[in-house]
């Protein structure tokens, strides 16, 4: 069904945007991104009162139409492109009723655009609280647009404001803000000629910004170069003569509709909870100890759900033994897919706590806190405070991280941020992480309150952190540049985070994990199992008349004799061939020739590491006694020695080389698309390999 109504949702960032786009969308959403950037773009659908459905647009936070990243630069280009799809039918511009001067600055570009606006005044219980009175008729009135008071956090107003979205094209555009023609009168009326522009705004921000406007053709942006130098158009100039009428107009609109009531000075709530947690000492005290209680509270509460999923799949296993016939597709289902899928998605329940707790620490503001924190130790290691936010957000993942590096100015610190990302612990290292310290790390506690576990778990994470800012700081003596970078950010009050927002959060996270890791993992789970269940020439019928002899049979118990022969098939395989091929270079990390092939195929995606684990083990088992990847991995010995094939050794030696190692194609493939030079990932991939193995390689040699 196509959408009837086109809505963008426009603000400064911390207005509480991405909070009313949840609440009008729900579930019924969809990430991807805009045509032509890799700029997150977030679309959605909502139902109106008069039947109608709206497709709803989030944009990009911005402060101005004159964009500062790439990010702000989306907004434009997809307000002024009237051939764009996602061109809107009618703006929603959200404005934080305790910050309107500050506001009020991009409503008044985006309204000269004279696409059809309406205002969602948003934190209108915060304005209360803070005794700033708005009178929210005379400002519809002066504005010519009609304003809906919400409060997005407490789902107040937000019918109203879709009742207003359903009369969209009922009501006359707003009022002009400023004398838009008199800043370039010549120029303007020349482009709108020549363009066929009737909007004077429109023609201005094409004077400005015809540069980096993709919809204009070489031609059209050339001829407005040649504009510019005829009438003698300075852009920074005339910016600023229009930041000053644009102030003017706001400060008479805010003296006739908004008052103040004068009260004691009074330190707000906010920085009185800001000298502790941002506490030169003490707030990193406090943000390892948040992190701390994370990587613990991501071990204990998930272990019952996750106990559930493993007994749901052996379950499924069984199932898929008992009720189809013996033979290659039963195999492929039951060992193949099945095993593959079960060893990813009992992380389920951790990925969902992760990003539950990132989204908390985001929500209530503390988020921007850290960032602001790390500005000062960012800057040393040659860095800047803004690096910091893909440096967090790789504790998700390193894609949008690198994505997001975007924001950063200066060239230099943007290419070390991208470079250094994927050494923070991300959630697909997670399962990987949790699968081997669950096997050679006691399940007990320690002081009474933290457990073993959990404590290695964060360990891990400190360990991708530190591992990154060395990282930079090497990178800060290798690469060249004179331009210095610059850190301005706000930082957001404090607010109890929105629960609905942070369940939709975790199951969006989870589903999209789900998603893009079971296609991957379902494509692994059955290229491995062709290649592990198949092998060169005859061997597989020599090794079947080999065990049919009657000296196997008096000597061994069937389930014996079964095993033995399973695994010697294994070793004979494609797949054994292959791990035996890479096996005399691993050796000396403590790696035998099955952890080779699961080294090769988790470049695909590092959580792909326990499907090929659960696929290899299940293959080389009895299809009688179907257990989870961690009991399978837990009994597995080694052929030669006798001895357990996960010992602590080289548990550790794994986990440091996932630590370090780019087992990832996506991320070299963001990089690629981020740097548009193949040599950046190259350089990546080769590095991180090398700090991997010789990680890996002092951990084992030593620990052995």
């Amino acid at each position: 069904m196509k959408a009837e109504i086109r809505v963008a949702l426009v603000g400064n960032p911390n207005t509480g945007k991405s909070t009313l786009f949840n609440l009008l969308t729900g579930l019924n959403q969809k990430i991807g991104n805009f045509p032509g950037v890799t700029v997150d773009k977030k679309t959605g659908y909502c139902n109106l009162p008069d039947g109608r459905r709206a497709q709803v647009i989030d944009l990009p936070g911005t402060y101005s139409l004159y964009p500062k990243s790439r990010d702000e630069s989306i907004v434009l280009s997809v307000l002024a492109d009237r051939a764009n799809e996602l061109n809107p039918d009618l703006i929603v511009i959200i404005l934080d009723a305790s910050n309107l001067k500050r506001n009020l600055l991009l409503y008044t570009q985006v309204a000269d655009l004279k696409i059809p606006v309406l205002v969602a005044l948003n934190m209108m219980d915060v304005a209360k609280k803070e005794g700033i009175d708005i009178d929210v008729n005379g400002l519809s009135k002066k504005l010519g647009v009609p304003v809906i008071p919400i409060s997005a956090r407490r789902n107040e107003g937000i019918e109203d404001l879709k009742i207003q979205i359903s009369y969209a094209n009922q009501f006359a555009l707003q009022e002009d803000t400023i004398d838009v023609k008199s800043l370039a009168p010549q120029l303007i009326d020349t482009i709108g000629e020549e363009m066929q522009v009737d909007n004077p705004y429109y023609a201005l921000q094409l004077a400005h910004q015809h540069e980096t406007l993709r919809f204009l053709s070489p031609d059209e942006s050339n001829r407005i170069e040649e504009l510019e130098q005829q009438y003698s158009f300075h852009s920074q100039k005339a910016q600023a003569t229009e930041t000053i009428a644009r102030y003017n107009y706001i400060n008479d609109l805010l003296y006739d509709t908004v008052s103040k009531k004068e009260t004691a000075h009074k330190e707000t709530t906010s920085n009185r909870i800001d000298k502790v947690l941002t506490h030169r000492v003490f707030g990193f005290v406090i943000f390892f100890a948040i992190l701390l209680f994370m990587f613990q509270a991501i071990f204990s509460w998930s272990e019952y759900p996750m106990a559930l999923i493993e007994q749901l799949f052996i379950w499924a296993q069984k199932g898929v033994h008992t009720l189809m016939p013996a033979g290659p597709l039963t195999d492929l289902l039951a060992d193949g897919v099945v095993a593959g899928l079960s060893g990813v998605l009992v992380f389920i329940p951790q990925i969902a706590i992760l990003f539950a707790f990132i989204s908390i620490l985001e929500d209530t503001g503390y988020m921007a806190r850290v960032t602001f924190m790390m500005d000062k130790l960012m800057r040393k290691v040659g860095l800047n405070g803004k690096s910091v936010v893909p440096l967090i957000g790789g504790f998700a993942c390193a894609v949008p991280s690198i994505m997001s590096t975007r924001t950063i100015e200066n060239w230099k610190d943007r290419m070390i941020t991208i470079m250094v990302t994927p050494l923070v612990t991300c959630s697909a290292r997670l399962p990987v992480y949790t699968l081997l310290i669950a096997l050679v790390v006691p399940n007990r506690n320690v002081w009474w309150i933290f457990n073993l576990q959990g404590l290695a778990l964060t360990g891990m994470y400190v360990l991708s952190l530190v591992s990154a800012i060395v990282v930079a700081w090497v990178m800060k003596y290798i690469l060249k540049a004179r331009e210095r970078g610059y850190f301005i950010m706000e930082l957001p009050v404090y607010r109890m985070p929105r629960w609905n927002n942070v369940f939709l959060t975790m199951f969006d996270r989870a589903k999209t994990f789900v998603l893009q890791a079971g296609k991957v993992i379902i494509a692994v789970s059955i290229i491995l199992w062709v290649l592990a269940s198949y092998g060169p020439g005859n061997h597989f019928d020599e090794i079947e008349k080999k065990y049919s002899q009657p000296q196997y049979g008096q000597k061994m118990k069937p389930s014996e004799l079964e095993h033995a022969k399973a695994s010697e098939k294994l070793e004979s395989s494609y797949a054994g061939y292959l791990g035996h091929a890479i096996e005399p270079a691993i050796r000396p990390l403590g790696f035998d020739w099955k952890i080779g092939i699961a080294l090769i195929t988790s470049f695909a995606a590092r959580e792909v590491f326990v499907g090929t684990m659960a696929t290899i083990y299940s293959v080389d088992g009895n299809a009688d006694e179907i257990q989870s990847v961690k009991e399978k991995m837990g009994s597995a010995r080694n052929t030669e020695t006798g001895q357990p094939v996960f010992t602590f050794a080289v548990a550790a030696s794994l986990m440091m080389f996932y630590a370090f190692a780019m087992q990832c194609a996506s991320t070299v493939a963001v990089v690629y698309r981020e740097t548009k030079n193949w040599r950046w990932p190259a350089a990546q991939f080769v590095y991180m390999t090398l700090l991997a193995y010789a990680a890996s390689f002092i951990t084992y040699q030593l620990l052995k």
